[in-house]
């Protein structure tokens, strides 16, 4: 696809990260994942970002890429954008980026490298090493220890033509803010914090006009008309559905590291779509954490 449609299908309409289905034994289920992108694809989506945070990219063999990548292709079949994954090592995000350009991957997401931490230039340094390695355009993701202030950005924006869009993962408004009225719309903006819905009319402000939508996976209908009634203006069903919804979700992802995640898939599973559990280091939630969630879906059909 043309850089500008890309662009344009990532900075309006919901975005969807669907999980990595694996079977009983841990391995990769391409048939259940096939099956699940599909599924994705028969509601109103603008793009499928595929291996991505929610869909455990850091516990992923280069093989079991390989597999995902030329599943989502195929499925998809141009109909939205597809987006994979790229970062960990310099060497390995080069790979991994040569592997989704042979099967027709449509762009990347570019995560932050594996370290403890680094230096803004040596951010960048690695950023544009990746980036011109491929032909293909990427996302920047902005989170954790791959963090680059509006500056940081910019100098990067201007060295990689490739770059086409940013996705927030700090929910640092005030950075964003320097970011989009800065660099304007030589970038396209994606609100990228887990759950972003929570903070989705904070992005609107400044000109975020979408957001990655993990509960997606289990609640489409309810992230669809949350997200139109965010477009729309309705302040009302806006603020119903993240009291109802939202804040205890967030509540209860919060009672342990990794269920951003690991809840997704408890959230795929209570609605006869398993996909397995997540990989170690992660852990799934117990059986009060799946009763708390399953309580959460059926509420959900009453606010849509």
């Amino acid at each position: 696809m043309e850089f500008e449609t890309i662009k344009s299908a990532l900075g309006d309409g919901l975005l969807s990260f669907p999980v990595t289905d694996m079977n009983v034994h841990g391995n990769f289920d391409p048939d259940g994942f096939s099956n699940r992108v599909d599924w994705f694809m028969k509601h109103d989506i603008s793009a499928v970002f595929v291996a991505g945070g929610t869909g455990e990219f850091f516990s992923l063999s280069e093989e079991e890429y390989q597999q995902i990548v030329q599943v989502s292709v195929e499925v998809v079949d141009k109909k939205v954008p597809v987006l994979s994954s790229v970062g960990r090592s310099i060497p390995e995000a080069i790979a991994f980026a040569k592997i989704a350009e042979q099967a027709g991957i449509d762009g990347l997401l570019l995560m932050p490298p594996y370290l403890t931490g680094c230096p803004e230039s040596g951010l960048i340094a690695y950023a544009k090493t990746i980036m011109q390695s491929t032909k293909l355009p990427v996302v920047y993701y902005n989170r954790a220890n791959g963090i680059l202030s509006s500056q940081g950005v910019a100098a990067l924006a201007e060295a990689c033509p490739n770059l086409i869009a940013l996705k927030d993962g700090t929910g640092n408004m005030q950075e964003l803010n320097d970011t989009v009225k800065t660099i304007g719309d030589r970038l396209t903006y994606i609100g990228g914090v887990p759950t972003a819905e929570i903070i989705s009319e904070a992005y609107l402000s400044i000109g975020v006009n979408t957001y990655s939508s993990a509960v997606f996976n289990f609640v489409p209908d309810l992230a669809l008309a949350f997200y139109k009634a965010l477009r729309a203006g309705d302040q009302a069903k806006v603020k119903t559905i993240i009291t109802t919804f939202f804040i205890p979700f967030i509540r209860l992802r919060s009672k342990k590291a990794g269920y951003a995640v690991s809840l997704i898939k408890a959230g795929a599973d209570l609605i006869g779509r398993p996909a397995g559990n997540v990989r170690a280091p992660l852990e799934m939630p117990n059986q009060g954490e799946i009763e708390e969630l399953k309580g959460l879906i059926e509420k959900a059909s009453s606010l849509i």
